[in-house]
């Protein structure tokens, strides 16, 4: 047998609201938001620079206190896996997306009742379909 591990950690912001949809077959919740990450360095210049970089979170079964706190501008940590996937677009075009599959994820903002740590049910009995929740979409997030 061959060990692995995929794990990611992330702190940053959220780049607008999240958005929750459900898939059609077993009802389940499926939370999508943007992250953006900021790392800082002195470029050639020697001028500070920051580069952001956003990634795509999912998240299954959320209780709503936490979708209602997956606000634009929070500071979360979110912990999860990295999952690449692809699937076809209405236009029969097939797309590649690379996302965090979140397993926990804490608030870090201190002016929000949220602060506490939300375990999310990423390991469903059956790994739900996440292209069912987004039927309508171009793309699934």
């Amino acid at each position: 047998m061959a060990f692995s591990l995929n794990k990611i950690m992330l702190i940053g912001n959220l780049g607008k609201d999240s958005e929750t949809r459900f898939t059609t077959v077993d009802n389940f919740s499926v939370t999508n938001f943007t992250l953006a990450t900021t790392y800082s360095f002195k470029n050639k210049n020697g001028e500070w620079t920051d580069e952001t970089t956003w990634h795509n979170v999912v998240a299954f079964n959320l209780s709503d206190f936490m979708k209602e706190n997956l606000k634009k501008g929070r500071k979360v940590y979110v912990e999860g896996r990295l999952v690449k996937r692809d699937y076809t677009d209405k236009d029969n075009v097939k797309r590649y997306v690379t996302e965090v599959r979140a397993e926990r994820i804490i608030p870090l903002d201190s002016n929000t009742d949220a602060t506490k740590d939300v375990e999310t049910d990423s390991q469903p009995s059956v790994e739900p379909d996440i292209a069912d929740a987004n039927e309508s979409d171009d793309l699934p997030f």
